[in-house]
Order: structure tokens, then sequence, then C-alpha cells
């Protein structure tokens, strides 16, 4: 954890390079601290060093987390979400990334309105079609966007990606144009704002600030490379 600090600023660093590199304004990229599997305390440990906004992949590591932390702390649900446990994470986050189908979007809707609540969510897009990724099809996030801005209680941010890994950065930069391109297609297409990018990670982050990525989710970059469970 004596590390955590400078890991930290060394990451800041590089997507401020990287913002500036391409004429973007570093300020648009927002930094979320990928803290799966790390207990509370290394959180804190960032939390000192001025991270505020934590990004976790499962609902019960949130609720887990959430109450020996800060209340100031901004959780994202960046991993899959399942209907059940919609009404348990809705209060404690500020965005879910991982609406990955017009079912789940209505049921965080119906969940919303009935807690009085309005969820910010990305529409994650399954661009390569992978079959071990939750998301929507291109075609399909084409055909339920209608849909999805009618539910009220959704305040659709953007959309979020995660390509296929590659140990080439390089590589992933289609998948990143590919997402910007169709946001600005999917725009035009609806006449509504869809400003926001979540894309890029420890590997291909720089990669993606340069493709339009409005936040970045890094983990093993900040934290060092998840705890292993014995056995």
């Amino acid at each position: 954890m004596n590390e955590l600090p400078a890991r930290l600023k060394a990451i800041r660093d590089r997507i401020h390079t990287a913002a500036a590199r391409c004429g973007r304004d570093p300020a648009t990229v927002e930094l979320l601290a990928v803290s799966k599997t790390h207990p509370a305390e290394t959180i804190r440990a960032a939390v000192a060093a001025g991270q505020l906004l934590f990004g976790e992949n499962k609902v019960q590591e949130i609720l887990a987390k959430a109450p020996q932390l800060p209340a100031e702390l901004h959780w994202h649900l960046i991993g899959h979400l399942q209907s059940n446990k919609v009404r348990k994470v809705l209060p404690l986050v500020k965005a879910i990334h991982s609406i990955d189908s017009l079912d789940l979007a209505r049921d965080v809707n119906r969940i919303a309105t009935e807690l009085g609540l309005t969820a910010k969510v990305y529409l994650e897009v399954n661009l390569a079609e992978e079959s071990t990724k939750h998301g929507f099809k291109v075609e399909e996030v084409r055909a339920s966007l209608e849909a999805l801005h009618a539910l009220d209680r959704l305040d659709i941010q953007g959309l979020m990606c995660i390509p296929p890994f590659e140990a080439d950065p390089e590589l992933s930069r289609p998948y990143f144009t590919r997402l910007r391109e169709l946001r600005d297609d999917l725009e035009k297409s609806s006449g509504k704002p869809l400003p926001l990018l979540s894309m890029g990670m420890s590997h291909d982050f720089e990669i993606a600030i340069e493709e339009g990525s409005t936040l970045v989710r890094v983990g093993t970059a900040i934290f060092g490379e998840r705890p292993r469970k014995e056995g």
C-alpha cells in the first residue's frame, strides 16, 4: 500500500499526457479505480491519496465495502447485474456501466421508480460479439434505443465496451473507434445526447483516451495484481 499513492499519481499523469497528446482537456477524462477483490483498507489508502471514484464488478462487494468506507465515495457497478440484485445496489451506486439488455433496463427503471431514484447508466455493447461477455450487439442497441430512452427513470450517460484482451494495446483501438462512431450515430438517429464513453483499462486506457473515452477503468495498474484465493 505504500506504493499506492505513487501508482495513482503515475496513472493520473499518463491520463493527462494522453489527453494533451490528442488535444483534449485532461479534465474531461475521469479515473475509475477498479477495486474488485481488494479489501476496504486498500481502498482507504487510495482515498487518502485523493481518489473518490471506485468501480466494483460484483454487487456483494459493494454491499460489503460501502458501509466500511467514507460516505462521500462514488461507487460504480461495472460488472454484470442480475435483475434480482438491482434493488439492493441501486441506492448505493452513482452509475451502472453494464446495462446489457432491454429487459434489464426495464427492471432497473421499474425498481428506480419504486425507490424514487433516477439511475445513471451506460449501455454495454459487445462489439466483438464474444459469447463469454454480456452486452448488446450493435444492431440490438440500435433497435432498442427508442424504448431505452422512453424509460423515464434511466439517465443514459453513454456507452461502455470491453474489447477482447490483446497484449498489444493498439489492437484495442478499432473497438474504441467503433464505440465512439456508434455513439455518434445513435445521437444523430435519436436526437438525444450520449455524452460519455466508458472504455479503456490498465493496459490500453491511453489508446481509449485518444479515441474519445471520458472514463477509464483502471485496477491492476493502481492496486497491483488481485489477491488470489488459496486452493
